[in-house]
């Protein structure tokens, strides 16, 4: 699995694809596409991220950092967070609308932008000015593009 910050690839992968979920795997977000193969796509951001819906951030990966109202002290490890919430919300607009995603753009400095419609933004942006894999675009068993490349 060579890994790569590939434009043309990342953009190849999920243009075309249903949007699925929004999840966590620790702190840690997961986005799942159903490509246009029926193939699953995963997005794994390590780096800061949010999700807007007609100019308003609907989703952001500091909704981890805060538990639901009376939550208790395992929050984060039962799921209990703001983000798990918000996801959950989320989710369930993703399952009624099943979006297609209509843009991907690479930027500087290893920025991703995913749009689908209606109105809706996911925005990756690595904050970290080392060598620290930021975010993954992969296909499970298949080739992994992410940002920076080296670290993938």
């Amino acid at each position: 699995m060579a890994a790569e910050t590939s434009s043309d690839a990342i953009t190849g992968l999920l243009e075309g694809a249903v949007v699925r979920s929004v999840g966590r795997a620790a702190d840690m977000g997961v986005i799942e596409f159903a490509g246009t193969s029926g193939e699953t796509v995963m997005v794994h951001a390590q780096c800061p991220f949010r999700i807007v819906h007609e100019g308003r951030t609907v989703l952001g990966s500091a909704d981890m950092r805060y538990a639901q109202k009376g939550a208790g002290a395992r929050a984060f490890d039962e799921f209990r967070m703001v983000y798990d919430a918000r996801a959950a919300t989320l989710n369930g607009v993703l399952g009624q609308l099943r979006p297609t995603v209509g843009g991907v753009a690479v930027g500087d400095a290893g920025e991703l932008g995913v749009s689908w419609a209606p109105a809706f933004r996911l925005t990756m942006f690595p904050d970290c000015s080392g060598t620290m894999e930021a975010w993954r675009v992969f296909v499970p068993g298949g080739a992994h593009h992410g940002y920076p490349a080296a670290t993938v």
